[in-house]
């Protein structure tokens, strides 16, 4: 094994420690390390690493800054051990992701969802997507939380979902409204109605038994959004499963704005509830929704003397 392969695997055991599963940053940085030893090169530079990061021919402008951004991750590691090694600027390349603007679905625009999934193909495919996307709406849980769910996740007795598959391996405990436990217990019973013979331990099924896929989920959805008339409010704001998320912290939020409640006080229970590492990521709603602007706008208005 190489120098550069052994400070990959390092560099992947040490990342994948902080919580990161980096399927793709192996992949892509095990074919900068293959363009490497063909040319006979024994050290990363800012020279190489742009020449195989532009290598695909007609490739979008994200994917090329993805693939010198996931480089760059590596060299500046291997600056870390050797002082002398080239770390790829991150302006070596043109544009960069720019984060969606969240579409911030209203109640009415969750019951046309639930109306246009009735038109799905199978009862049992109706009725996990229906779930799905209200257990997403009132919980604000990752889609891929969602999707990875158990069944023995889903305590009756105590209300509870155990999030067990959360961003960077954390887990945690989330109580339920004793609407959606009867909720999700109306789904179990028709589930093994369709399949009393389970072929996964998912809670959420496919209309075949099996754990529900998120490219099938995602497909589902931009055909049922598209169906409820929700339209895109701009390129950078269209219908995503991931956005009823934000939509859970906005709404949250919202609530607690306009009972006269103190919201710092309660931000960590909903960085808790949403599976934040620090607060600091759940203050990100308060900039990324123009209501919770006017809410805040409006509150400070009501304090004596108005705004200073």
């Amino acid at each position: 094994m190489s120098g550069l392969r052994e400070a990959l695997a390092s560099y992947m055991d040490l990342r994948r420690g902080m919580g990161f599963k980096l399927e793709r940053d192996e992949k892509l940085l095990g074919q900068f390390l293959a363009y490497l030893e063909q040319r006979g090169s024994g050290a990363v530079t800012v020279a190489d690493a742009l020449a195989w990061a532009t290598l695909p021919a007609g490739a979008s402008p994200g994917w090329l800054r993805m693939r010198i951004t996931v480089v760059r991750g590596f060299a500046a590691y291997l600056a870390t051990l050797d002082p002398a090694a080239e770390v790829p600027p991150a302006s070596l390349l043109p544009g960069g992701t720019r984060r969606a603007v969240p579409y911030l679905y209203s109640a009415a625009d969750i019951t046309a969802l639930m109306a246009q999934a009735e038109r799905l193909r199978t009862p049992p495919r109706t009725a996990a997507i229906q779930t799905l996307i209200g257990l997403l709406a009132v919980t604000g849980m990752r889609i891929g939380e969602a999707l990875s769910l158990d069944d023995e996740d889903f305590d009756t007795t105590k209300g509870t979902l155990l999030v067990r598959h959360a961003k960077f391996g954390t887990h945690r405990l989330l109580p339920l409204h004793p609407t959606t436990v009867t909720a999700v217990q109306g789904y179990r019973r028709l589930r093994d109605q369709a399949f009393p013979h389970p072929a996964s331990p998912a809670l959420l099924v496919s209309s075949t038994g099996t754990r529900l896929l998120y490219y099938n989920v995602s497909q589902t959805f931009t055909k049922l959004a598209r169906r409820a008339g929700l339209a895109a409010r701009s390129g950078r704001c269209r219908p995503r499963p991931h956005d009823l998320r934000h939509s859970f912290a906005v709404a949250t939020l919202l609530d607690w704005c306009r009972d006269g409640g103190d919201v710092a006080s309660r931000m960590p229970l909903l960085s808790a509830y949403l599976g934040h590492t620090e607060p600091a990521n759940t203050y990100w709603y308060l900039q990324a929704a123009p209501e919770l602007l006017a809410e805040a706008t409006r509150r400070l208005g009501d304090w004596p003397g108005g705004l200073r």
